[in-house]
């Protein structure tokens, strides 16, 4: 597949992007082998708030107490904390965690390989846990946040109320999408960037797979379903098109656009073999298309596409 465009030119084109659903999931391995059964020893609480204002006693209700398991949600990672809470983390446009493990091999998975030069001014919270991981919320836009919710409410929290199905679940088929999409008249890139259907789509990975998929974005969501409510043929096409490249990106571990890093600190590789997104006016890499790629703004968000094979 032919390369995508460098971050320098992406960002020249003033694209901007959250890390989305493969880069949380990079995250959320990363960070499963040092929390999961640890406990927190120290937790530093740098500022006041995020993009919100920290819990109250967030510090104490942390200290002392073990994470069980780091599940994800959409894009945001669940820590659920023995004592029956669980603790919201979203990571915004910059926000990253930086492990550190003292006193073991430096090629242990999980361990902290590479230093980014982070600025620590940015470092707004440190977890200090019991295995001897030190674990370092750095986040210079300060668009992410930590909450703090009863596990009983967190289904009903107004962030996870309403949350459509995982794309990598098997909630997600063609007949669902065609539940979801019969007679809408939005584009399908706005159906499927909906979280109501969908969760954790974003806009890159969206772009990539209508491309894989062949299906133009501007066309109308109801393509998806018949009159009588059944899956066309184009809901069975994109279907597992989303989930390969969803799977593809998290085995290259995350996009890595701009400032987003895995928390080993490696950067992701995925958005080297991106098709459409970053890449107007150049040749569509689908062998014996010809087409080139355009950039169109729909719902005041990039979309990157051929107009010859995706139809």
């Amino acid at each position: 597949m032919v390369a995508a465009r460098s971050d320098a030119a992406i960002e020249k084109d003033g694209l901007r992007t959250m890390p989305e659903l493969p880069e949380v999931e990079t995250v959320r391995r990363g960070l499963e082998g040092v929390l999961v059964d640890a406990r927190f020893e120290r937790v530093e609480q740098r500022r006041p708030d995020l993009r919100f204002p920290f819990p109250d006693r967030f510090v104490e209700r942390l200290t002392g107490k073990q994470i069980t398991t780091l599940g994800r949600r959409a894009k945001y990672l669940l820590a659920h904390v023995e004592g029956g809470e669980v603790l919201i983390m979203h990571l915004g446009m910059s926000g990253r965690f930086v492990i550190r493990h003292a006193g073991v091999n430096a090629q242990k998975p999980g361990e902290f390989l590479h230093e980014n030069g982070s600025d620590g001014r940015h470092d707004h919270v440190v977890f200090a846990m019991s295995n001897g991981a030190t674990i370092t919320y750095n986040d210079a836009r300060r668009f992410g946040f930590m909450l703090l919710v009863k596990d009983a409410e967190l289904a009903t929290h107004k962030l996870m109320a309403g949350i459509g199905v995982e794309p990598l679940g098997e909630g997600l088929t063609p007949g669902h999408l065609a539940e979801r999409c019969k007679g809408k008249q939005a584009n399908l890139k706005s159906a499927l960037l909906d979280q109501r259907i969908v969760a954790g789509l974003g806009n890159i990975y969206v772009c990539e797979a209508l491309y894989r998929a062949g299906l133009s974005p501007r066309r109308k969501a109801s393509v998806l379903a018949t009159r009588t409510g059944k899956a066309t043929s184009q809901a069975e096409r994109l279907v597992p098109e989303i989930k390969a490249v969803l799977e593809d990106a998290i085995e290259a571990g995350g996009s890595t656009l701009r400032d987003y890093h895995a928390p080993q600190g490696d950067l992701g590789y995925f958005q080297h073999s991106f098709a459409v997104y970053g890449r107007e006016g150049l040749e569509c890499a689908r062998p014996g298309c010809g087409g080139t790629i355009r950039r169109i703004k729909q719902g005041g968000r990039s979309t990157f596409f051929c107009p010859l094979c995706q139809r």
